[in-house]
This record gives structure tokens, C-alpha cells and sequence, in this order.
């Protein structure tokens, strides 16, 4: 928290006063007034990452190639056992 303040008192000569139409009109700008205008100065700093580059369509499935389905697997079902001394006394 500290190190915002901090922040935000040395950004007070950069920003400009943009108020709300319920807010009067400042000189001394709080923290509050400046955190307010921050956007303004992040757009101006920018980002340090790169741009994405375009990177175009995937070629997909080649012209003339035979499409094959997938491998179907039978369906494992595992179900509860009875134990061999129950079968055995229901028997």
C-alpha cells in the first residue's frame, strides 16, 4: 500500500485533471484524483509485449488424401463383485 502512494504522489505533475461532472476542479491533486487519471498515463507509457502477429488459416487436410475414422475401443464396464462368502450363504 505504501509503495502505491508512493506511486501514485510522484505521478501527480503527469496527469491532468479530468473530473466527474459532480467533482470540482483541483490544483493539488489527492491520491484519489490522480488514481483516477492513471489510465491516461498507461496509455501513454504502452505495454513493453509485442503485438500478436497474424498467423493466417491452418492448411487443414491435404487435397487428395483419404480421411480414415478414428479407432473405436469397446466400452470397459466395471461393476461391484459379490464376495464368495455372500454368494455362497444367499446359495
Amino acid at each position: 500500500m505504501p509503495l502505491m502512494t508512493w506511486e501514485l504522489w510522484l505521478a501527480r505533475d503527469l496527469v491532468s485533471d479530468n473530473p466527474l461532472p459532480w467533482q470540482k476542479q483541483m490544483t493539488q491533486f489527492t491520491p484519489g484524483r490522480v488514481a483516477q487519471a492513471m489510465p491516461g498515463i498507461l496509455v501513454r507509457v504502452s505495454t513493453p509485449a509485442k503485438p500478436p502477429k497474424p498467423r493466417g488459416k491452418s492448411p487443414g487436410w491435404k487435397t487428395g488424401q483419404p480421411r480414415q475414422r478414428r479407432i473405436r475401443y469397446p466400452m470397459v464396464k466395471k461393476r461391484t463383485t459379490i464376495s464368495r462368502k455372500a454368494a455362497q450363504k444367499t446359495a
